[in-house]
């Protein structure tokens, strides 16, 4: 029976698109059916899957009235078994559309699959990086959720709100709806405030932190802009193995059998290898193999004390280093208890 997934996270940059996109790559090359939906107005999952944009899209189906088997939404993708229906600009304006309907703008998805469900083993539904009435309506639609989170400190602060959006759909418009999982993405082993980040998402959820992380990979961004997902672009890359490996571990979640994993273990180890990072239960001990290609290396030589200037020394593959003052950079540090050296807090 098919099986709706939205990815969804309100905040964007966090790997949400590239995780939808390159998890049902290998969901079809484990030889499931699968139709990704672009929900979001940038078509970013529509543009790395290589799909055309100037045809029907999730616009018309939303708000021109389009049925979901009309000819030419749904196209066919470079991977057997996999299908898109795309997105493109004209989404930008449908929450302003469908918000001038009075009933049924949030049934509207649910409807429209019904149709076609049975076609397919997984839909999956990469949401935009909001909350608007185009999430509302893959959440009303979806089976569960998967929520993409990024090991950085601003990834967690805005996982309340989420989770509260969550269980308003299931109180009033989708009472079946559950989270399938969640999954840690750009991590990197390497760094301490990625660790507590990961110990904090594995303390609150438990077993449905999927225990395959993405690590942080040149590959994974270089790929969209050859209309490739990665196990087409670079399939001995980290990230190809992550997601190949991600794939394995959800198909095992949804109760495929070890006898029939094997043989689907055997074909993705044939496009992407074999998966080498060893993930202690808990983060507690975490060991990661997230080394990128050399010149992409970036090592911590820090501290992370609060009150000092850090700094991060990121080799570059040349012969010079360059230095980047964390403070009046991005990084995040996050306070502790830990005494300074004058003894004060």
């Amino acid at each position: 029976m098919c099986k709706i997934i939205a990815f969804v996270n309100q905040k964007g940059g966090v790997g949400k698109t590239t995780t939808c996109m390159n998890l049902a790559a290998f969901l079809a090359i484990a030889k499931k059916k699968v139709l990704l939906i672009d929900m979001d107005p940038q078509g970013n999952s529509s543009t790395g899957i290589g799909a055309d944009k100037k045809t029907l899209s999730v616009y018309d189906l939303l708000c021109k009235g389009a049925d979901i088997k009309s000819d030419g939404l749904i196209q066919k993708t470079m991977i057997e078994r996999l299908y898109v229906i795309p997105s493109n600009v004209d989404l930008g304006g449908a929450e302003v559309e469908l918000a001038q309907k009075k009933t049924g703008r949030e049934q509207i998805l649910r409807t429209q699959f019904n149709k076609v469900r049975r076609s397919y083993d997984y839909i999956l539904i990469d949401c935009p990086p909001s909350v608007g009435l185009l999430t509302v309506n893959a959440l009303t639609a979806a089976d569960s959720v998967i929520i993409p989170i990024q090991c950085e400190f601003f990834a967690l602060e805005g996982l309340s709100q989420l989770l509260n959006t969550i269980r308003l759909i299931r109180l009033h418009l989708n009472p079946k709806l559950t989270i399938d999982g969640v999954i840690l993405t750009m991590f990197s082993g390497k760094s301490k405030l990625a660790v507590q980040v990961a110990q904090e998402v594995a303390n609150y959820f438990g077993d449905r932190l999927y225990k395959t992380t993405i690590p942080r990979n040149i590959a994974l961004a270089e790929a969209p802009s050859y209309g490739l997902p990665v196990a087409l672009y670079k399939k001995q890359c980290k990230g190809s193995k992550a997601y190949a490996a991600l794939t394995l571990e959800f198909l095992k979640r949804e109760g495929d059998t070890e006898d029939d994993l094997s043989e689907l273990e055997a074909e993705a180890r044939d496009v992407v290898g074999a998966h080498k990072a060893k993930i202690n239960d808990g983060f507690q001990n975490v060991t990661f193999e997230t080394k990128e290609e050399e010149r992409y290396d970036t090592d911590i030589k820090s501290e992370f004390e609060p009150g000092e200037v850090q700094k991060e020394i990121i080799n570059c593959g040349t012969s010079e280093e360059a230095i980047l003052d964390m403070n009046n950079g991005n990084t995040i540090i996050i306070p502790s208890e830990k005494k300074n050296k004058d003894g004060t807090k």
